[in-house]
């Protein structure tokens, strides 16, 4: 990570861009990875909304899509003041790689404190990502 203000979590998939872009796009299999009621509409302005458990959901809208290679959404929680529906930016980049594809997620706009909170959680969600879109099953969401 090259700023302190920025999260910025990687991971390195065992897939094409191709296989691993439609992962942000497909609310069936985002559900997969991530979240459990899932409503998306990859178009700028469309709805970003993935349900976690007891009724929190993550509520944003999209920015932009550049099919395979970058997504861009709004970020926040419904349950969360510090960090309201909308309030944060995420930019994930899917770089090819000889093995596969490299994904970079940057979140913009979180509080020391919520970035802490964040890492973890993209942290586990990229590497659940990074199973599910090379074949394997990452097991039931922990946070559903």
């Amino acid at each position: 990570m090259t700023d302190p203000d920025i999260l910025e979590v990687t991971v390195d998939i065992k897939a094409e861009p191709d296989t691993v872009f439609p992962y942000f796009i497909d609310p069936a299999r985002y559900s997969q990875w991530m979240g459990g009621s899932v409503v998306l509409d990859p178009v700028p302005g469309g709805a970003y909304q993935v349900g976690m458990r007891d009724g929190v959901q993550a509520v944003g809208r999209f920015v932009e899509i550049d099919p395979p290679r970058r997504v861009v959404f709004t970020w926040g929680w419904t349950n969360d003041p510090e960090v309201p529906p909308g309030s944060t930016r995420v930019v994930v980049t899917l770089e090819p790689i000889a093995d596969g594809t490299r994904v970079v997620l940057r979140h913009y706009g979180l509080s020391h404190a919520q970035r802490q909170h964040h890492t973890m959680g993209w942290t586990l969600y990229l590497d659940r990502l990074s199973v599910r879109s090379a074949g394997g099953d990452p097991g039931p969401d922990p946070n559903r």
